[in-house]
């Protein structure tokens, strides 16, 4: 499930530079989070780094936007067509994951 931001974000931003895919932006109250961009961090974190850093965590799995782990992958790679190492780790099945904790 692609993460949102739920209404209890502060806007400070500290989220967004987090972000390996760009999806974080700052919107009309909070920021919020391009579900078409989001990975929930598969194949750079073992966790989600926009949550990692957020004071009030209000950076959640959108429970409306289910995904599976290699769809995640399949979008992360997608998203970044000229990262060989990433490419390299998702076909050895040995990229990170919030998923393989």
């Amino acid at each position: 499930m692609a993460t949102h931001i739920t209404s209890d974000c502060i806007n400070c931003g500290a989220c967004e530079p987090e972000c390996p895919n760009q999806a974080i932006s700052e919107g009309d109250d909070v920021y919020v989070i391009d579900p078409n961009l989001c990975t929930e961090c598969v194949g750079f974190y073992d966790h989600e780094a926009c949550q990692a850093v957020c004071p009030v965590e209000c950076c959640l799995p959108d429970p409306a936007r289910p995904e599976k782990e290699e769809d995640l992958i399949k979008r992360a790679v997608a998203l970044h067509p000229d990262d060989a190492a990433l490419k390299d780790r998702a076909a050895k099945n040995e990229f990170l994951s919030r998923f393989r904790k």
